[in-house]
């Protein structure tokens, strides 16, 4: 048998990410059987060029992941992750998601999500010590975004 190498790379480039990321893709779509899915990419960006928050996901199976979600520490509290974030369940209710889903910690924005309908259904304690990981969700067909 051919011996295989091991390779550290903590930071790969795009196309090994993009390698990884579409090898498990094509394994959920074989196994579900559930071939349609949508990236989804709303960023915030200044008239200087500036970026200064975004939201990455994917929309399949009928549910929105909400990946990551950031907006920069001058504009929070001010409508942007309320923008970011309606733009992308409307997005995915238009393309048949009626369940979104998301991960943040206790030091992140668990309130924020809760005031837009994400409950917790479940959580791990201590990560990172002395915090909490929070797994969300929400049904969309009962929340207007906003």
């Amino acid at each position: 048998m051919e011996e295989l190498h091991l390779i550290f790379d903590p930071l790969p480039n795009e196309a090994l990410d993009r390698f990884v990321s579409d090898n498990v893709i094509n394994v959920n779509l074989a196994k579900t059987g559930i071939s349609t899915w949508h990236p989804v990419g709303y960023f915030l960006k200044n008239d200087h060029g500036e970026w200064l928050g975004g939201l990455t996901g994917l929309i399949w199976g009928g549910w929105l992941h909400v990946k990551i979600l950031w907006v920069s520490e001058p504009l929070r509290g001010r409508g942007q992750g309320t923008r970011l974030m309606d733009a992308a369940e409307t997005l995915a209710m238009q393309r048949g998601a009626t369940k979104a889903t998301l991960e943040t910690h206790s030091y992140q924005a668990p309130e924020f999500y809760k005031k837009r309908g994400y409950v917790v259904f479940g959580q791990l304690d201590g990560y990172p010590p002395g915090h909490v990981k929070f797994f969300m969700r929400k049904d969309l067909a009962a929340w207007a975004p906003g």
